[in-house]
């Protein structure tokens, strides 16, 4: 259980104050945290926070949006905020097609997904250096192709490696979620190419049906179609032996007590995770 790392996200009814001391309460070790809560809180409040309360912070979401307009600015801040905090990566949703922007009906936008992952490459030419002087490791997180148009045009670990194969695995890694690689057949080979890339691994299950925000169609472990046995393994196995996120986005579990729900992903963790680190 050392390795319990809590999402803010999972427990999002709690500000980040309430989710470090939950994090405390509980015995949790480590906690990844989002820009607009730190925002919330107050960036010098929340380093304040977590070192007050021996936290590490597994990562911190998000940079990204690569595809967008003028996107330097914003992930260079996110840069200086992940080094600040001294999170073990600042992930990277890299974005979707440009002028798609997520949860909005379509204006003008581009069709040319080849030309957008292009941007993201220039995105990511532009912020490695950077990111690089400032200690910080910048997380490439593949989504399901679902997220395609609108979130990132990296929709499997295979791509994502391969975008981050120009850098230091220390500078540019990926991220290993659960909930958008399950369903890749190449997945666990990809796995062991990653290897040292590995900079987090996320956990939560996918759920059947999907909701009609398919973004919230995230899980408590077990109550889903994924097999955390493989996956799991495959990442001990690449030498990942970083901190591992329960990272849940589901309307109910956002409505119910953050208490129940963080004792519960620690059971279900216990339960469906941590044994496959042993025995891998």
């Amino acid at each position: 259980m050392r390795r319990f790392s809590l999402n803010q996200w999972t427990t999002k009814r709690w500000s980040v104050a309430e989710a470090v001391d939950g994090c405390v309460r509980h015995g949790v070790e480590a906690i990844g945290l989002w820009r607009q809560d730190v925002a919330a809180q107050g960036l010098d409040e929340t380093v304040k926070l977590v070192r007050a309360a021996g936290l590490r912070v597994s990562s911190l979401c998000r940079g990204g949006f690569l595809t967008g307009p003028d996107p330097l600015a914003d992930n260079r801040e996110a840069i200086d905020e992940a080094a600040t905090l001294g999170a073990s990566c600042l992930v990277m949703v890299v974005g979707g097609l440009p002028g798609v922007v997520p949860g909005e009906p379509l204006g003008a936008f581009s069709r040319d997904l080849a030309g957008a992952r292009a941007r993201v490459a220039e995105g990511l030419a532009a912020l490695a250096p950077y990111a690089a002087e400032r200690g910080v490791r910048l997380a490439l997180e593949p989504l399901h192709p679902m997220y395609c148009a609108d979130r990132a045009v990296l929709s499997t670990l295979g791509q994502a490696i391969d975008f981050a194969e120009p850098y230091p695995p220390e500078v540019v890694g990926v991220v290993v979620d659960s909930f958008h690689l399950w369903w890749d057949p190449d997945v666990l080979p990809q796995i062991a190419r990653a290897g040292s890339r590995i900079a987090s691994y996320q956990v939560c299950d996918f759920l059947v049906p999907l909701p009609a925000d398919v973004l919230l169609g995230r899980g408590m472990m077990g109550d889903g179609v994924i097999d955390f046995t493989p996956l799991t393994q495959a990442v001990a196995e690449a030498g990942y032996d970083g901190d591992i996120e329960v990272e849940i986005f589901n309307a109910d579990i956002w409505a119910a007590d953050p208490e129940t729900v963080l004792t519960t992903a620690r059971h279900r963790y216990a339960q469906l995770i941590a044994p496959n680190l042993q025995e891998a």
